[in-house]
């Protein structure tokens, strides 16, 4: 091969491989749009397989602090409600810092997970408490004197959900997420 076949085979190359390459790397760096009904139905889907969520908060220090929870199901605009003492740690950790995630996820099965970052309200309103009462309340509350329900109201939700075929994309393995405040 003369070193002109050559410099124009490898130029060709060159182009080739540029030309593909950019185009993969383009396609990697717009993810897919999925509709936000459709990710809150694969999020609603993963969370009713669950019957506990893990609630993160930050305490007074800085740190992460991570509690097994046992949400209600969510309401129509995503919000959860789960009790707790008034007494507790993650109560005192929601009144310095109300930013919190709740993670539901079942590793077991792998069919994904959700994670919901949002502000959680601590709720002492008589009314609601009765509207979501649950029968384990009576020996965890037995007198209500410290029952408070921890209201989220989330900001954003990620969702991986498998069978829907909703995963992270690469190069940066980002989950589909919707913002709520811009739906």
């Amino acid at each position: 091969m003369s070193p002109r076949e050559f410099f124009k085979l490898t130029s060709f190359a060159l182009v080739l491989l540029s030309v593909t390459a950019s185009d993969g790397f383009a396609q990697a760096a717009k993810p897919k749009q999925i509709h936000p009904d459709s990710l809150i139905e694969a999020a609603r889907e993963i969370i009713g397989l669950q019957k506990y969520c893990a609630l993160a908060t930050i305490d007074s220090a800085g740190r992460p602090r991570i509690r097994t929870m046992n949400p209600f199901p969510p309401e129509g605009d995503m919000t959860i409600w789960m009790a707790t003492n008034s007494r507790s740690r993650k109560a005192d950790e929601i009144r310095g810092n109300p930013t919190v995630s709740l993670y539901y996820a079942d590793h077991a099965r792998a069919t994904g997970y959700v994670n919901i970052t949002g502000k959680a309200y601590l709720v002492d309103d008589m009314q609601e408490k009765l509207n979501r009462k649950r029968e384990y309340w009576k020996q965890a509350f037995p007198d209500w004197k410290y029952l408070l329900l921890i209201k989220v109201i989330p900001e954003n939700i990620e969702v991986v959900n498998y069978r829907r075929g909703l995963a992270g994309e690469e190069p940066t393995w980002k989950a589909p997420a919707l913002e709520m405040n811009t739906r």
